[in-house]
C-alpha cells in the first residue's frame, strides 16, 4: 500500500481576488491563465505523481461539493471532505487526518493550499519527495520554508535555527511584518517565507493535536465509528459550529519543539492578490499584463487588465491599475491600494444586499 497521502484545503473564498473571485465560484476553481487548468486542478495534478489519486483528499466547504467532482473526475465523492462552515486551518487539518486513521494507521501526509502557483514543478517534486522520507523516519513536523525575493509584508516568515544544509529546526514564527521588519529579515538570510505547505506522518500530528489543541482532537475522536459511512456529514454538521476558530500555525506549529523547515526554492507564489498575479505574468514593452481579453492601450503602463471573457478593453491614461470584469461587476483599482478590496466586497455587500455582484 502507498503510504503517502495528500490533504487539499480548498474551501477559501479569495475575497482578494474580487470579482473574478464569487462567493459561489472562489478563485481555486478560476482558470487564470487561460489553459484550461483551475488552480485547484493544477494542485491536485501536481500530487497526483507522487501518490494515486485515491489518497488524495480535497476539504472544502459544503457549498463547492459539485464543482469539486466537475474539476476532478479522477476522485470519488468520499475523498471531498465537506465543511458546513469555515473554522481556519486546524479544524480543516484535524478533520482530513481523521479520515485518512478511518483507512490506515500508518501515512506520511502532506498538506497543501489548493490556490498556490508552482513554477518548477520538478524541483517541487524533488523537495516534497525528501520532505516525506524526512518525516517517515523522525517524530517531526514539516513546513516548507521559501527564499524570500523582496522584503514581502503580505507573508508569515519563519526563522531558521543554526546549522547547515536546506533542513533545519525552526526558531521563530512571525506573522505578516511590517515592511522595515521585512527588510531586516530578508537581509539577515534566517528568514524563510511560510509557504502553508505541511509534512508530517500520522502519528506526529495526532500526537501534536492531542497535546497543543486537545479541545479539537477530542470532538474529531467522537466520530470515529462514523468516518466513511452515511453518518460522517450529519455528525461534522453538527460538531463543527462548536470547533475552536483557530490556524495550525497558531495552535500547533508555534507550539511545537519538533517543528523543521525544509528551505526550498520551486518558484512558488501564493497567488493570493491581483498584485502577485501580476508579478507573475507575462508583461508588454509598457509593463502592462493582459488576460483573457485584447487591449489597446494608449499612454498606460504597469497595469494589470482581466476579463472573465474575451472581449476588447480600450484604455487611455492609466498608470499601475487593476481592472478586472467578471460577469456583472468591475473593478478599477490602484494595484498599490488592493489590500482595499476586501472593504469594497464589504461595502458591496451591505449596500447591494441581494443583487448577487459578490
Amino acid at each position: 500500500m502507498n503510504e503517502n497521502f495528500c490533504v487539499i484545503m480548498a474551501g477559501g473564498v479569495g475575497s482578494r481576488f474580487w470579482p473574478f473571485s464569487r462567493n459561489n465560484y472562489p478563485k481555486q476553481f478560476i482558470d487564470f491563465f487561460g489553459t484550461g487548468t483551475s488552480l485547484l486542478q493544477m494542485t491536485f495534478n501536481r500530487f497526483r505523481k507522487l501518490m494515486p489519486a485515491e489518497n488524495i483528499y480535497i476539504v472544502s466547504n459544503i457549498l463547492y461539493r459539485d464543482l469539486i467532482l466537475e474539476q476532478l473526475p479522477e476522485i470519488n465523492a468520499s475523498q471531498v471532505l465537506l465543511e458546513p462552515m469555515r473554522r481556519n486551518t486546524a479544524p480543516c487539518i484535524a478533520y482530513a487526518v481523521s479520515r485518512i486513521a478511518a483507512v490506515t494507521d500508518r501515512a506520511n501526509i502532506i498538506v497543501a493550499p489548493s490556490d498556490h502557483l508552482i513554477l518548477k514543478e520538478d524541483e517541487f517534486e524533488h523537495i516534497v519527495k525528501t520532505g516525506l522520507d524526512f518525516i517517515a523516519k523522525d517524530d517531526v513536523l514539516l513546513t516548507l520554508g521559501i527564499k524570500p525575493s523582496r522584503p514581502e509584508t503580505g507573508y508569515g516568515y519563519i526563522q531558521i535555527d543554526e546549522g547547515e544544509g536546506n533542513l533545519r529546526k525552526v526558531k521563530t514564527f512571525t506573522e505578516k511584518p511590517n515592511i522595515d521588519l521585512a527588510k531586516v529579515f530578508v537581509e539577515s538570510g534566517e528568514f524563510f517565507w511560510n509557504s502553508g505547505i505541511f509534512l508530517w506522518s500520522l502519528s506526529s500530528i495526532q500526537k501534536a493535536f492531542t497535546e497543543f489543541l486537545p479541545d479539537v482532537a477530542s470532538k474529531f475522536e467522537e466520530g470515529k465509528a462514523v468516518y466513511g459511512t452515511e453518518s460522517e456529514q450529519a455528525f461534522i454538521n453538527k460538531m463543527y459550529p462548536s470547533c475552536q476558530n483557530i490556524s495550525i500555525d497558531y495552535g500547533i506549529m508555534e507550539k511545537a519543539p519538533n517543528v523543521y523547515v525544509l528551505c526550498a526554492d520551486f518558484g512558488w507564489s501564493d497567488l493570493g492578490t491581483w498584485g502577485s498575479l501580476y508579478d507573475l505574468s507575462e508583461k508588454d514593452e509598457n509593463e502592462n499584463v493582459t488576460l483573457k481579453c485584447d487591449t489597446l492601450l494608449y499612454e498606460s503602463q504597469n497595469n494589470i487588465v482581466a476579463m472573465s471573457k474575451p472581449k476588447l478593453v480600450v484604455i487611455q491614461g492609466l498608470d499601475g491599475y487593476i481592472v478586472a470584469e467578471s460577469d456583472n461587476s468591475l473593478l478599477i483599482c490602484k494595484k498599490e491600494d488592493e489590500q482595499n478590496i476586501r472593504q469594497y466586497v464589504n461595502d458591496a455587500t451591505v449596500r447591494f444586499e441581494g443583487k448577487n455582484y459578490i
